[in-house]
Parts: C-alpha cells; structure tokens; sequence
C-alpha cells in the first residue's frame, strides 16, 4: 500500500501472467538440487586454521564448539552419532565430568543402544577410572542381559585387572541367563586358566549345558566335559561321565553319524589303559565298542587296529590275530587287510602274508595296488617265478581300476630282472589290447635303452609300426606326439635323410568349422577348431587336392585375373584342374560336402 501527495492510498497494480501455458522444459527439483552439488554451490571452504594463544580465546573456542554441538543434538535429538561425537570432544579436552553428562542425557534419549553403552564404558576404562566403568558394565548388563558383547567385555576387563573372583561372579550370573554354547566354552576355558576349577560346580556348569541344549548327542560337549574331568579328576567320576557319553548312541545307523560318536569309545579305551592303567577294563572297553557298532551296515576299521595293537603291547599275540581275523571275517575292508598284513610283516610270517593277500584279493580283485604289493613281496623273497605268476594272474583280470600302472610294473619287474625277450612280449600283449600313443613311445624308449646290436634300428622300427597302426586313430593329437618322439629320436640318432623323412611326415595345422549342436538337439551355430593333416591322408583323399587348387585360383584371382576363361590357365594342368579355373564352384560345393 503506497500513499499519495494528496492523502489518499493507492493499491499497487498486479502484474498479470501474459502466458499461462507450461514451458516447454520442466526443471524438477531433483534436477536442481543435482546440478547444485555439480556446480559445489553449497560446499563451504574449510575454515582457516586457528591458533589459540590464550585462555579466553580458549575459552571462546569451546563456547562455539558447544554451542555447535548443542543445535546438532537439538535438531537431530534422536541420532546418536552426535550425542557419540560431543561426548568424544569433550573426552578429548579431559573434560570427563561434562562426557558423562552428555552420555547420561544421551541414555535417556534411547538406553538399548548398544553402540552408546560400548562407548561410554569404553571412555571409563580408556581413563582408568575402573568403578565407573564397572558401574557402567552392570547397568548395561542389567538392562540388556541378552547382549553377549557385554558380559565378554565385562569378564575381559575384570580378568585383565587379576580380579579372578569377580570374574567368576559375572560368568555365573551371565550363566543364569542359559546363554549359547559358546559362552559356556568361554566361562570353562576361564576357570582351566586359573586352574581354580570347584569340581562339583565344572558338574554343574556341563550338566547344565547339555540340559540347556537339550541334545545329549551334542559330542564336542561331551569332549570337552571329559577333557576337564581328566585333568584333575577321580576315576571313578571319569568312568561314570563317559559311560554316559558313550550311552547317547547316535539315532541314526548311518556312518556319518557315528564318526564323532566312536571317538569316545577310543578316548575312553585309552583313559583306562594310559591314565587308570585297568587292563581288563580296557579291554572290556574294546569289546563293548565292537559289540555295539553294526558291522552288517558299516564297520571302523581303527577300532579293530587299535585292538589288536593293544593286545600286541602286552604280547598277546594270538589275541591280536584272532580280532583281526574276526574283523576281516564279519567287514572285510582293505585298511583292516592292510593292518593284519603289515603285522604279520614286521613279524615276518610271510607264509600267514601270502594267505592274507590271497583273501584280499578275493575281496577286491580289481585292485591293482594290492596285485603290485603281492608280486612284490615275492619278488623282495626272491621267489622270481611266483612273481611273475602273480602278475600274470593279475593282467588277466577281466576288471582293474588301473591296469596302465599295474602293467608298466609288470615290465618294470622284467626289465629290472633283464628279461628283455619276456618285456617284448609283454610290450607286443600290451599293444594288442591297446594302442595308446605312450605305449608305443615306451616301447621305443626300452629297445634303444637296451645294450644290444641294433637297438636304433629297432627303435626306428617301432616309430615306424606305430606311424602306421595310429593312421586310423581318431585323435591326431596322438599320432602328432608319436611323431614329434620320433623326430626327437632322429635328431640324437639319425641322418640326415632319416631326419628329413619324418619331417616330410609331420602334419600341417589347419583351422576348420564345424556345427554346434545345443543339449536339446538343435543347432547352436558353427565353432572353430584346429585339425592335423597329415601328407599321408591327404595323398589318399582327392576333395584336398581340390581345396589346394582353390587356394591357387584364389591367389590367382587377387594377383594377375585371366580375363579370357575359354583359354586354358595352364596347359600342363590335368582335365579336372583346367575345368576347375574356369568355373570352380560347383567343385568347391562337391569338395565341401564330402568333407
């Protein structure tokens, strides 16, 4: 409202809006508050560096800084990063009275924080001032008993100042709680370290913890119950908790059950013969174990091992042997075969030996391993003939898991014992079930290692023989290492010419494509691969002389074009290639299609 000259009031006029329509560009908000951080039009230069030279500028700081903080908590009450910061600030000037007043009020605002807690006692123990943080630590603890980070670095702060008792006390009301397994292990490891263990409460504590887990079959407990009784306890008390251990059979007969499970027994046999030193029990230990398992389904084998070891310790030899031939007898299985013959070994009754690897390899006649140890225990008796009949025995096995390894130490017993006639047989039986590429290399490697008239020849002969029998191989890679071994042969020990001959014959590395198909049968496209050809294939199929005069005309046609195709390229060239030159695709169509 504007007034005149004469008195009266004049009402300024309102500019009207020309054009009401939308503009053509609409800028939202997001826009602008984007393009205002890209152009820093909020960002503030740090402030300059001050240096406080007296009290009252001192003084002045910290009134700003206060004041700073303060409007902070004011705005944003809730967010207690900034209660955390002020209390630190203040902390960090010493002021320890004014840091408890802001973490107090910060507690008010929201006590479950457990962040606030961890740090206001943290500041407590950081200035020594051990009561206050003590204080802090069970108002925490009271407040929020569910939190295990609290009642750790309680015990932590209390261990750390020898306060054992106090300690103690703050385990056994966190105990109270029924908190997990791992608080339990904690308190237990506490009380081994001090080795103030009251046995009656170690009773408690574990009986409570399987209580609480309500899982008898919890069997790390169990171990770690019977580790604490052991180190200080009667025998009598030991005996009793591990007939309980072992009486929380699995629920399960499957084996993967059991594997925890059978540890006890086996702790237990060794408690009663190492610590009680009770020979009877031991062994009553033993046979209960090896009543309880059920062999039909699934055995142990170190049970039955460490049996009948401890029978051997007190020198009842016919009681080992008959727990091993019981074990054998009811679950046969390679490991308890192994034991019993490793025993009789080292008792050196190689006569019960031989017995025991004629009924393993009944078991398991597929088993080269146990073929090889055989022949060679009569090979280390010096019983050559034996040997070579148990190898024989064992290539004519119908089924090996590794047939490879047991030949090649079938040939490596012969050419140890310099029958070099009986390992070409054996090379010459070996290839006529086979033509692996490194059977044929081996071969050649054994005749030119042989010191005899001809060895090279030989060898060179058996290149040559192989050259031949791997032509129709599907996998060139093979016969490529065939030939690379042979060149290598011809470079230590050949001529010049025999050289040249097996370079003529090693192959040419060509790309080529072929289909893709996908797991439903259809086609995925073309992939490309690398190909051998091989100059003694490629003289027996005619479709690669045609893609060689493809190649020419293709030179041909990028160098010097013939303009005049009723003229013959070449006259020396044969019918076929002359055609070829002058219209080559329906050649090339046939040349692709056979391939």
């Amino acid at each position: 409202i504007m007034a005149t000259t004469g008195g009266k009031l004049r009402i300024p006029k309102v500019a009207k809006v020309k054009n009401k329509a939308p503009a053509d560009v609409q800028i939202t908000a997001e826009q602008l508050l984007r393009e205002a951080k890209e152009r820093e039009l909020e960002l503030l230069p740090p402030p300059p560096r001050q240096k406080i030279s007296d009290e009252e500028e001192l003084a002045d700081y910290k009134l700003r800084k206060r004041k700073a903080f303060e409007d902070n908590i004011r705005k944003n009450r809730t967010v207690i990063s900034n209660w955390i910061k002020y209390a630190q600030w203040e902390d960090s000037l010493k002021e320890i009275q004014r840091a408890r007043s802001i973490y107090e009020r910060a507690l008010d605002v929201d006590h479950r924080n457990v962040t606030l807690w961890l740090k206001y006692a943290e500041m407590e123990m950081k200035n020594r001032q051990v009561n206050h943080a003590r204080n802090i630590w069970d108002r925490a603890v009271t407040i929020l008993p569910r939190v295990n980070q609290f009642w750790y670095k309680y015990t932590y702060m209390e261990e750390m100042l020898s306060n054992v008792a106090g300690a103690r006390q703050v385990f056994e009301r966190w105990m109270e709680w029924q908190p997990d397994e791992q608080a339990w292990h904690s308190y237990i490891n506490f009380e081994l370290r001090y080795k103030e263990v009251d046995w009656d409460r170690t009773w408690k504590i574990y009986l409570t913890l399987c209580l609480v887990q309500a899982n008898p079959h919890n069997y790390d407990a169990w171990f770690d119950y019977l580790r604490l009784m052991e180190s200080d306890g009667e025998p009598n008390a030991v005996r009793e908790i591990y007939e309980r251990a072992v009486a929380s059979i699995p629920l399960l007969s499957e084996k993967r059950h059991w594997r925890r499970y059978i540890y006890l027994w086996i702790n237990y046999a060794l408690y009663e013969e190492l610590e009680a030193k009770d020979i009877d029990r031991t062994r009553q230990v033993y046979q209960a174990c090896l009543e309880l398992i059920p062999h039909k389904k699934f055995t142990f084998a170190k049970i039955w091992l460490l049996f009948a070891q401890f029978e051997i310790r007190l020198k009842n030899l016919t009681a080992a042997r008959k727990i091993l031939g019981a074990s054998i007898g009811k679950c046969p299985k390679s490991k308890l075969f192994k034991g019993y013959i490793e025993l009789e070994l080292q008792l050196r009754e190689f006569d019960r030996c031989r017995k025991l690897y004629e009924k393993f390899l009944e078991y398991t006649p597929e088993n080269c391993t146990t073929w090889m140890k055989f022949a060679e225990l009569e090979s280390i008796l010096g019983d050559v003939e034996r040997s070579r009949a148990v190898y024989e025995l064992a290539i004519g096995q119908s089924r090996l898991d590794m047939p490879e390894v047991l030949w090649k130490s079938y040939i490596d017993f012969e050419i140890e014992q310099e029958e070099f006639d009986r390992t070409r047989n054996l090379y010459q039986r070996l290839l006529q079930r086979t033509q692996h590429v490194k059977v044929w290399i081996s071969y050649a490697r054994f005749e030119l290692s042989v010191d005899a008239a001809r060895r090279e020849e030989r060898s060179r002969h058996i290149f040559e023989e192989g050259n031949r029998s791997l032509r129709g191989c599907e996998e060139r890679e093979e016969r490529l290492m065939l030939l690379e071994a042979w060149r290598d042969f011809e470079v230590e020990h050949g001529t010049e010419e025999q050289r040249q001959r097996v370079a003529r014959l090693m192959p040419k590395r060509v790309k080529k494509r072929r289909k893709v198909q996908a797991d439903d049968g259809s086609e995925a496209g073309w992939e490309e691969f690398y190909d051998y050809i091989f100059p003694e294939d490629a003289a027996n199929q005619p479709n690669l002389k045609l893609l060689t005069m493809a190649k020419m005309w293709k030179q041909k046609q990028q160098g010097d074009r013939v303009e005049n195709f009723g003229e013959d390229p070449n006259p020396d060239l044969d019918l076929t290639t002359r055609i070829f030159f002058k219209d080559p695709s329906p050649l090339l169509a046939m040349a692709k299609n056979d391939i």
